[in-house]
């Protein structure tokens, strides 16, 4: 099978995005794996697909792939490529709403970037103490639309973030799904710097749009952050996100950044 795609990232998270609103496509997970695999497909931290609505409240549907080929509820970078990619298509104007399997979710283009309004938050849990090979370490947890925990550390710079995010990815607090785990450093004017290990992908990406949001929520939570939060991801862009907190409830949260076209091409699978 021959497919056409379109490569694009979000900050440096980069994608496999095709145009699936016909459902002709229908992918294994094997072939999903080679479409991602950097030296023997096109390369990617996921895959992406635009397919009808699965509400009537939705203009499109966003199908969500980890490079493992497993299925994931969203993926914040990921969303502001699929806005970009479906206006490309024509599918939408200036703004489009979409389905995910978290829920719905609201992008409006911003220029070149994209505002991506996203589910609201839950399961939003503070100073949990784990056990880790490096000690017992405090670790804060919300979901985002995936699941995320998130640590504060003094240099994100210093940390082993294949081996402690694999570590937090797979403890026992976190079983049976697993979570995504960051690394947050406090910098000077009111900013946050985040490195984050992704579950699906099993490594350390350049960005992660969910794990932004996560960060940001618990930087407010801990730090007393107000939005909007500026954070720094690994790729060197910094991102903007914006929320409201009522009653110990986030709400409204919108994640602001770039989504970018690389090349676009055709692959046989």
């Amino acid at each position: 099978m021959r497919l056409a795609f379109v490569k694009m990232n979000g900050a440096g998270n980069d994608f496999v995005l095709l145009d699936n609103r016909s459902r002709e496509i229908s992918l294994s997970r094997e072939q999903i794996e080679r479409l991602c695999d950097r030296h023997r497909g096109v390369g990617a931290d996921g895959l992406l697909l635009v397919e009808p609505p699965a509400t009537p409240a939705a203009q499109l549907r966003m199908r969500y792939y980890n490079r493992d080929g497993g299925e994931a509820e969203m993926c914040g970078n990921g969303a502001r490529c699929f806005a970009r990619f479906a206006r490309r298509l024509g599918a939408c104007g200036t703004s489009v709403v979409f389905d995910t399997k978290a829920g719905l979710v609201r992008a409006a283009f911003e220029g070149e970037g994209v505002r991506v309004a996203l589910s609201d938050p839950r399961d939003l849990k503070l100073g949990r103490r784990i056990a880790l090979s490096r000690g017992e370490t405090e670790v804060h947890s919300v979901n985002t639309g995936v699941p995320h925990a998130v640590v504060f550390v003094d240099d994100v710079e210093d940390v082993d973030v294949a081996a402690l995010g694999r570590e937090i990815r797979c403890h026992a607090e976190f079983a049976p799904s697993g979570t995504n785990a960051n690394f947050i450093q406090h910098l000077d004017g009111g900013a946050i710097r985040v490195r984050t290990y992704e579950r699906g992908v099993e490594a350390e990406t350049l960005a992660c749009g969910t794990g932004v949001a996560a960060s940001a929520l618990i930087a407010h939570a801990q730090l007393g952050m107000p939005s909007p939060v500026a954070v720094r991801v690994q790729g060197g862009d910094t991102l903007e996100v914006r929320f409201r907190r009522s009653g110990g409830r986030f709400a409204d949260v919108a994640l602001e950044g770039p989504a970018d076209f690389v090349f676009e091409g055709a692959i046989e699978i």
